[in-house]
C-alpha cells in the first residue's frame, strides 16, 4: 500500500511517498481502506520535533531518540472497514467508521488496522468523510479538557486563546453547548469564523489587549501556548481555573503550584484519547450541536503542501487530506 512516511525530523519535505506492507488485522482488529485523514498539529510537532523551550529531550523520548519511532504520520481518520479478524463481532466489511490512533499515528497511509473495541466509531450518515475525520483530535480535547477536567458549568464566562484553530474553535462549540459565556482571541481575519461557532466576543490579538484590568473569567483556556501564566493570572477570578492545552514549560511543571499560590488552579496535561469521549463527540456531531471546521483539502498526492499549511501556524480549524474520491 501506499504511505507517507519520514526518517527525519525537520521540515514538510521530510515527508515521502513510499511503498510498504498492508497490514493484516488481528483477531481483534479491523482493517480499514482510509478515505480521508488530517495534517494535525499533533503531526507537526512530531514531524518538526517542535516542543516548548527545555523539552527538546523529552520529545526525543517520545518521538524517537534517533530518528521517528512511528515513521507514518497521522492522527485522525474516516474510511470503510475492509475486513475483520476472526474474534470481532461489532464491525462488518463495509461499515463507515472514524478512528483515532491519536499518539499511535499511522493515519496517512492506504490502509490502517486499529482494534474493534478501541478508538473506532461508526462515522454518522449526516456527515462526509472529510468532515468524519476532522473530529477526533481537536474535539475530544476540547470535550475531555472542558468537561471532564475544568468540569465547565453554564453561566460561567470562558476566554478561549487561539479560538480559531482546531483545538481552540471545538473549545468555542464545547463551551457555548455548556451554556457559558465565550469570549475567543484571534486575528481580525477569522472573526467571522468564531462568532459563527458561537462566541459572544472576539478579541483581535493584533490591535486589542487580550488581558483587561478588571475584566475576570472562570476560565481561561490557552490552545496555543502564546498566553503564559504571569499574564493570564490576572484575567481570572479567585477560584478561577487556568486550562493549559498548550503553554510554557514552567506552567506546564509548577503552573499548579504557581496557581495555588494566587488561590487559583491551573489545569494541564495530555488530553485523554479514550474511546468514550470519542463516542461523545461523534455524537454531538451526529445531533448538530458541533461541527467540525475545515481550512483546505488536500489530494493524498499533496501531503507536502498540507504539512506546509499547517506550518504557517495560520489554519484555520482542520487540514484534511483524502484518499478516496468523496
Amino acid at each position: 500500500m501506499l504511505a507517507f512516511a519520514y526518517k527525519f525530523y525537520g521540515s514538510p519535505d521530510v515527508v515521502e511517498k513510499v511503498t510498504v506492507q498492508k497490514p493484516i488485522p488481528k483477531p481483534n482488529e479491523v482493517l480499514v481502506r482510509i478515505y480521508a485523514t488530517t495534517v494535525s498539529a499533533g503531526d507537526w510537532r512530531a514531524r518538526s520535533l517542535t516542543m516548548p523551550k527545555g523539552l527538546g529531550f523529552v520529545g526525543r523520548l517520545v518521538f524517537g531518540i534517533t530518528g521517528p519511532r512511528k515513521p507514518i504520520l497521522g492522527t485522525e481518520f474516516s474510511g470503510i472497514i475492509e475486513d475483520v479478524g476472526s474474534d470481532v463481532t461489532n464491525y462488518h466489511p463495509g461499515d463507515a467508521v472514524i478512528g483515532f490512533p491519536g499518539a499511535d499515528f499511522g493515519a496517512h497511509a492506504e490502509f490502517i488496522t486499529m482494534p474493534a473495541d478501541g478508538k473506532l466509531t461508526r462515522k454518522p450518515d449526516n456527515i462526509s468523510f472529510e468532515q468524519a475525520a476532522a473530529i477526533p483530535f481537536g474535539f475530544t480535547a476540547a470535550y475531555d479538557f472542558l468537561v471532564n477536567k475544568a468540569q465547565l458549568k453554564s453561566g460561567q464566562t470562558v476566554l478561549i486563546n487561539g479560538g480559531s484553530g482546531s483545538v481552540g474553535s471545538a473549545c468555542i462549540q464545547i463551551a457555548k453547548h455548556l451554556g457559558a459565556h465565550v469570549v475567543a482571541v484571534c486575528s481580525d481575519s477569522n472573526s467571522d469564523l468564531v462568532r459563527s461557532l458561537g462566541a459572544d466576543q472576539v478579541i483581535d490579538y493584533t490591535s486589542q489587549n487580550v488581558i483587561v484590568e478588571g475584566v475576570h473569567y472562570d476560565l481561561v483556556v490557552d490552545t496555543v501556548g502564546t498566553l503564559p501564566w504571569r499574564r493570564a493570572q490576572h484575567a481570572l477570578r479567585r477560584g478561577g481555573k487556568m486550562v493549559l492545552i498548550a503553554g510554557k514549560t514552567s506552567d506546564m511543571l509548577f503552573g499548579f503550584f504557581k496557581a495555588a499560590l494566587k488561590g487559583k488552579k491551573m489545569i494541564g496535561g495530555v488530553a485523554s484519547e479514550s474511546p468514550d469521549v470519542l463516542n461523545a463527540v461523534v455524537d454531538l456531531v451526529t445531533k448538530d450541536v458541533l461541527r467540525p471546521i475545515i481550512d483546505r483539502s488536500y489530494m493524498f498526492d499533496d501531503m507536502n503542501a498540507a504539512h506546509s499549511h499547517v506550518d504557517t501556524g495560520h489554519k484555520k480549524g482542520n487540514v484534511v487530506v483524502t484518499l478516496q474520491p468523496l
